[in-house]
């Protein structure tokens, strides 16, 4: 840590009630942490997402018809999500309490081992029910440890970020989910163009998790040298590296402002980020899961065409998520929120136009489009404003539930609603239509949030 008087390389957030100070070299471990804990993350989910809609149908859920296999598969996936809200509220109350970096080696710990476990679970070809109950099993305790991975390195980077790059810096979070969905998408379509289809069902299909300890290695590695927030640190309630209870805050010699801070009204702030994520996460469940098993199954088309736009998409991404992240620091959150949902809600239909089309040109260039106006753009955005939106006293709790909360109502159960209206209508128009209600959601909490640029990140109070 430098001194208060040392300005060389600060990166505190420039908070005026802030001593707390960060070189650049710490912003730098705390960056590569981040994305490679939240890499790793959608490394870890977006492999299940592609197993579950290629080849988990064939190999846990065999003997049913292929629309009931993909129902069946996609609901797997989803319970996940149940144990990423027991995640978010154990780890979340955890990492405000003692703070947000040891938090952090327990989750990407958890989600590591239970991933490599999958790659090693026997099928129902062996066991018969018992491999997908233990697939499940695996799935609960991958959720559990995944539900406040990204919210602790979304805390993390917006709590070390200066406030007039704070965007830029916090969007890195995003593009951690983006290097997770490219490295799974990548290994799937390699798996599939370079394995027959007896080869990936028989063990393949096991290579890309078994390649996941890998990752969780490295990370765990980088993070042993990350220092604790800076805004944790200077939070006015945190003494000794743990925060005051409220019985406490009562005895403490700031008392009258610290209860003044912490008896604040909650929900308004969080019912807005719940929304803000409603779009996001929607949207990612119905672009980067449903859709890669609906062009497989649904179209009968090549099942390497939706991997590859994933993967293409991704690398695009690259330069969209801090672009979006630039964009938020020089003309506000809620300008660029309500763009973005505005052309998502545009190019739904379009979209789906061009991927049911036949032309493949189409069907890359529409889901790649979507997926960096619908999902990672929006990601980028979500990464800064929602943490802004708390106060710091409960900031990693309130993050954390509201992602995992609107990854239950939009991510988890999306898939399985579109699943079941697109085999009652036989057509793909629902699909769209739930890509202009996600988005809608998100557009009117973007009209209805206040602008959060530029807040001081050490109030305990949150900013609606």
């Amino acid at each position: 840590m430098t001194s208060p008087g040392d300005t060389s390389g600060d990166t505190s957030p420039g908070t005026p009630g802030n001593t707390v100070t960060r070189s650049t070299k710490d912003l730098t471990r705390a960056a590569v942490s981040g994305w490679l804990g939240t890499a790793m993350e959608f490394m870890d989910f977006q492999l299940y997402s592609l197993a579950a809609a290629i080849v988990f149908n064939q190999i846990f859920f065999p003997g049913v018809s292929p629309a009931i296999a993909l129902i069946a598969a996609m609901a797997t996936y989803g319970v996940g999500y149940v144990a990423r809200l027991a995640g978010a509220v154990y780890f979340g109350r955890m990492g405000d309490r003692i703070g947000r970096r040891k938090v952090l080696f327990l989750t990407i710990a958890l989600m590591g081992v239970s991933t490599t476990l999958i790659g090693v679970l026997p099928t129902y070809q062996m066991i018969g029910i018992t491999a997908p109950i233990l697939l499940v099993a695996l799935r609960l305790v991958q959720g559990f440890g995944a539900g406040a991975e990204i919210a602790g390195a979304t805390v993390m980077l917006a709590e070390y970020a200066p406030v007039k790059r704070r965007g830029l810096v916090a969007s890195l979070v995003s593009l951690g989910t983006n290097s997770g969905t490219l490295a799974a998408s990548a290994l799937w379509a390699l798996l599939l163009v370079v394995l027959s289809e007896e080869q990936l069902l028989s063990w393949g299909w096991r290579l890309p998790f078994l390649l996941s300890f890998v990752l969780m290695i490295f990370a765990v590695w980088i993070r042993r040298n990350v220092k604790e927030s800076p805004v944790f640190e200077a939070r006015p309630d945190v003494v000794d590296g743990v925060a005051l209870t409220r019985a406490e805050v009562k005895e403490a010699e700031a008392a009258p402002v610290l209860e003044a801070a912490i008896s604040q009204r909650k929900g308004k702030a969080f019912f807005l980020a719940l929304a803000l994520r409603f779009g996001q996460a929607g949207n990612s469940g119905l672009v980067q899961t449903f859709l890669v098993g609906y062009i497989a199954t649904s179209l009968a088309m090549d099942r390497a065409l939706p991997t590859e736009a994933i993967m293409w998409g991704s690398i695009a991404g690259f330069v969209t998520v801090p672009v979006v992240g630039m964009l938020g620091d020089r003309f506000g959150r809620r300008a660029i929120y309500t763009a973005l949902s505005l052309l998502t809600i545009a190019f739904a239909f379009p979209m789906m136009l061009m991927i049911t089309s036949g032309s493949t040109a189409a069907l890359l260039f529409g889901m790649i489009a979507g997926l960096n106006l619908g999902v990672l753009g929006l990601f980028a955005l979500e990464s800064v404003t929602m943490a802004e939106l708390f106060g710091a006293r409960t900031r990693f709790t309130q993050l954390a539930l509201s992602k995992e909360i609107g990854g239950i109502l939009a991510t988890a159960i999306g898939p399985v609603i579109a699943a079941s209206l697109t085999a009652a209508t036989g057509s793909w128009w629902p699909i769209a239509a739930m890509l202009i209600v996600y988005s809608t959601i998100t557009l009117v909490a973007a009209r209805l949030s206040p602008e959060t640029r530029g807040r001081d990140l050490v109030q305990l109070e949150d900013a609606a």
